[in-house]
């Protein structure tokens, strides 16, 4: 069995010694133009060409991250499968993140924060975990992670996705019929929908502008979930008390964008969560092997669906 590994913007190194131990009878290098046939690919970003050379005897091609929008703009071999991540350590880190984000906007220690810059000694009136119903848009495995983790604060979990999901203690909404009604419900948004031609601008003002008055938005998906225009003028106008972004339109963020500079937009760089190398490897190496089998595996992408 041969691999062939190309990663764009990280160092393969690395990732093919941990592929090598964990598959020993796999022969793993990284791709270059001309290089022999792969049973399979570790990939980010990988360019057109390589997808061209290798779709002969290409089964499966393995997306070290757990979004797939980038690879899907390129024309894959119709033979091989589309493989994400399901969590990749990430699972875990984004609840941090989410958790952290959510608690720092629900006990205001952002005000704490300015005030003690000012040496103000000051308290603000507690507030009720029930008035902050968080919405979770998308219920896939990292969403289900999040509302896990958001409950143990004890704070209402609503849950949106595609198709009905039943995850206990989340109160479920399911497509475009219940999309309102889920927002209306929800004060504090957290985003980690896939990017599919469906969830590109759901985040906008017609969308944003029907959570709870006050309304908070945690965007830790993809940046073209948010139609950026519409943020500020929602957070002038009260509809919305604030935001954390981690992913935006263009990356890294221009030192122009208004964001960084509004009071109320937290900005972080894409950082929520980040794939952790020995538990990718683990995963593809189990996937690999169970593919070997001729066994199913999970996170085959349906690629008109988008995830």
């Amino acid at each position: 069995m041969r691999i062939t590994v190309y990663l764009t913007d990280n160092r393969p190194e690395p990732w093919i010694k941990a592929l090598r131990e964990a598959l020993p009878d796999a022969e793993v290098d990284v791709w270059a133009p001309g290089a022999p046939q792969a049973d399979h690919a570790v990939v980010w970003a990988p360019p057109q060409q390589m997808l061209d050379e290798q779709a002969p005897g290409l089964q499966g091609i393995f997306n070290i991250g757990a979004g797939v929008d980038a690879i899907l703009k390129l024309k894959l071999p119709p033979r091989a499968k589309l493989v994400r991540i399901d969590d990749g350590g990430m699972a875990v880190q984004m609840a941090e993140f989410v958790c952290h984000a959510l608690v720092r906007h629900f006990r205001e220690l952002d005000y704490y924060q300015e005030a003690a810059k000012d040496g103000e000694w000051t308290y603000r009136r507690p507030r009720q975990r029930q008035d902050f119903p968080v919405g979770i848009m998308g219920m896939g495995v990292l969403g289900q992670r999040v509302a896990k983790a958001v409950q143990h604060f004890e704070f209402p979990v609503n849950g949106w996705s595609r198709s009905p999901r039943e995850v206990e203690g989340v109160r479920g909404f399911a497509g475009e019929a219940q999309l309102n009604d889920f927002l209306a419900a929800s004060k504090v948004l957290v985003c980690l929908l896939p990017l599919t031609p469906d969830t590109r601008g759901i985040l906008r003002r017609e969308t944003l502008g029907k959570l709870q008055f006050g309304g908070y938005l945690i965007n830790v998906a993809r940046g073209a979930h948010l139609v950026e225009d519409d943020l500020i003028p929602l957070l002038d106008a009260g509809q919305l008390s604030g935001a954390t972004l981690d992913v935006f339109q263009t990356e890294p963020l221009p030192a122009d964008h208004p964001f960084w500079r509004h009071p109320r937009i937290t900005v972080t760089p894409h950082a929520s969560a980040r794939t952790l190398r020995d538990e990718t490897v683990a995963q593809i190496a189990g996937k690999i092997r169970a593919m070997g089998r001729g066994e199913p595996v999970a996170g085959v992408v349906d690629t008109v669906r988008g995830y």
